[in-house]
């Protein structure tokens, strides 16, 4: 019988922000049991994804092993957490498992996509446990920027592993179960083989700060202000949209949600318990009906998402709601890096109507959803793991946070997307590789990495294009001459001729010069044009574009 052993593989999240997707099992090697915690989302950007909608971690690894998946576990509702679920789960077909808000929320996602949101099963938190396989799993509650978020315990036959999913230590988080430290020194005082850790703030020196201390500052900045007030922030912070309504409300302002990811949010909130008085609100079209004065609009698109109601409103009038001089934006959220242009494009554009813009930098409107540094260390103290893994940061911050806990004489490793921890023993170690890709959703298809759609984009973005046609008839003779058409490059070069009648010039003498041998292969053909438009753009334009040859030949 094969030796057993507890894995660990991360699939997205580990050396990125984003598009979370981890993987446990036990059992003999290459046999092992396995459960999935977190199938998650990242978004995409023109300069490394243009036009794709959604970006999903590759789980070509798990679908081949789908009869060994005992479970799916989502630790909270967050897109980075759950958005994948109903666009993968047909490959994985195992039970869902979460607490009620995020199954409510993961529920809507399987049935968008076709699949029966039965299969999500509601669970109650610690010390409820659920038994798969050689697993049993409970739900702890933490507080996070989002309702019910909940670290997973995991009990294996090789001890206990926590995963400790995104969280912060906030006693007093408005809307959610606040951080309690004795249940934790409880669930830890069995003994914890593995904690595998959040990482995202270990570069912040300072405690974290309670999601409380923003409300009043929010109060005020809303009563001072005198034209109409919008504020974003992620439409999934159900405490701070609560924070912000109920700052309307104080200043005599009528409340708008604006942007359809939000008001499913407070709708999922209320439907399942965890959000209650929250402030009554206005449709958009009783919103147009109120006095700007007394108007307070929540929006979406706090990363400056271009569909985002926000981004709307930059733009001009959205709903039939528009923002003019004198009134004030403000971003009651962090902005993600990456996100910094699209959200600059928003500021400048409600700047240029004459718009107040409260922006994240004075940190008096916002507080991370994520442990810093000194609260990363508490948690280490109060858990006392045998092995740190990081997890949910880029790879500085997993690297760092390795050191913060070594530097407490915690074993820990570094394990990047693809990487497979053994985690039976005293010290973590590399059982090995897989692939770890990404997969595109682009409109209604799903596509890898390698598939060399995103790169070919990317080349026609960088390079342009130009199309090349030519007809040669029943007797292998040029019917004419090649023409051209060009996208994305400039009309005139060095010569002061338009582009493609110097393209074509260039091609006439090719093919006025070809042998009959060239002219009856296609292939030779289309690389002898290609070559001569690639130089002849060099030469006039300083740019290779992209091109494509087609060759018609009458029969």
């Amino acid at each position: 019988m094969k030796h057993e052993r507890l894995i660990y593989l991360p699939l997205g999240g580990a050396a990125e922000i984003g598009m979370n997707c981890y993987v446990y099992g036990w059992g003999p090697a290459d046999a092992e049991r396995l459960i999935v915690v977190d199938l998650g989302v990242t978004f995409p950007d023109m300069a490394t994804s243009p036009g794709v909608d959604l970006i999903m971690p590759d789980i070509e690894w798990l679908a081949e092993r789908a009869d060994r998946i005992e479970a799916i576990f989502l630790t909270h509702a967050h897109e980075d957490h759950v958005g994948a679920l109903g666009h993968l789960w047909g490959r994985l077909r195992a039970p869902v498992h979460a607490r009620r808000f995020t199954a409510n929320i993961a529920a809507r996602k399987m049935e968008e996509q076709g699949q029966d949101g039965g299969n999500v099963l509601e669970v109650l938190p610690w010390p409820e446990q659920i038994e798969v396989g050689p697993f049993r799993v409970g739900f702890l509650p933490i507080s996070h920027s989002i309702p019910e978020s909940s670290a997973l315990v995991i009990d294996t036959p090789a001890g206990r592993l926590i995963h400790t999913g995104d969280f912060k230590l906030d006693t007093r988080p408005v809307v959610g179960e606040p951080f309690q430290r004795s249940l934790w020194e409880e669930v830890a005082s069995v003994g914890v083989r593995a904690m595998i850790c959040d990482s995202t703030n270990v570069f912040v020196p300072h405690p974290g700060r309670s999601e409380s201390v923003v409300g009043p500052e929010i109060e005020l900045l809303v009563a001072e202000a005198t034209g109409m007030v919008v504020a974003t922030t992620f439409a999934s912070n159900v405490a701070r949209l609560k924070t912000l309504a109920e700052a309307g409300r104080a200043s005599g302002r009528s409340v708008c949600l604006v942007g359809r990811a939000m008001r499913r949010m407070v709708e999922a909130a209320v439907q399942t318990g965890v959000l209650t008085d929250f402030p009554s609100t206005v449709s958009p079209e009783e919103a147009r009906e109120i006095p700007r004065a007394s108007l307070m609009l929540l929006a979406t698109g706090s990363q400056g998402e271009r569909r985002a109601a926000s981004a709307q409103l930059s733009r001009g009038k959205h709903l039939g709601l528009q923002m003019v001089e004198g009134d004030t934006f403000l971003f009651s959220s962090k902005t993600i890096p990456g996100n910094e242009r699209e959200v600059g494009r928003i500021v400048n554009a409600f700047s240029e109507m004459g718009v107040d813009v409260i922006d994240d930098s004075s940190d008096r409107y916002h507080v991370s959803g994520h442990a810093n540094r000194p609260d990363l260390a508490t948690m280490h103290e109060l858990v006392a793991p045998k092995i740190l893994v990081p997890m949910h940061g880029e790879h500085r911050h997993l690297r760092e946070h390795a050191k913060l806990a070594r530097e407490r004489g915690i074993a820990a490793a570094i394990a990047p997307n693809g990487t497979m921890l053994d985690l039976t023993g005293d010290e973590p170690k590399v059982a090995g590789y897989v692939d770890a890709g990404r997969i595109y959703l682009d409109g209604t298809v799903k596509f890898g990495a390698l598939d060399g759609i995103v790169r070919d984009r990317l080349r026609l973005a960088m390079n342009g294009h130009v199309l090349v046609t030519m007809i040669i008839d029943e007797d292998d003779e040029p019917l004419g001459e090649p023409w051209c058409e060009s996208s994305g490059l400039a009309e005139t070069g060095r010569s002061n001729a338009p582009l493609v009648d110097v393209l074509e010039a260039d091609l006439a003498q090719l093919v006025g010069r070809a042998d009959a041998k060239t002219i009856r292969d296609d292939d030779a053909l289309e690389e002898a044009l290609r070559r001569r438009v690639r130089q002849s753009a060099m030469d006039e334009i300083g740019k290779k574009p992209e091109v494509t040859v087609v060759i018609s030949r009458l029969s």
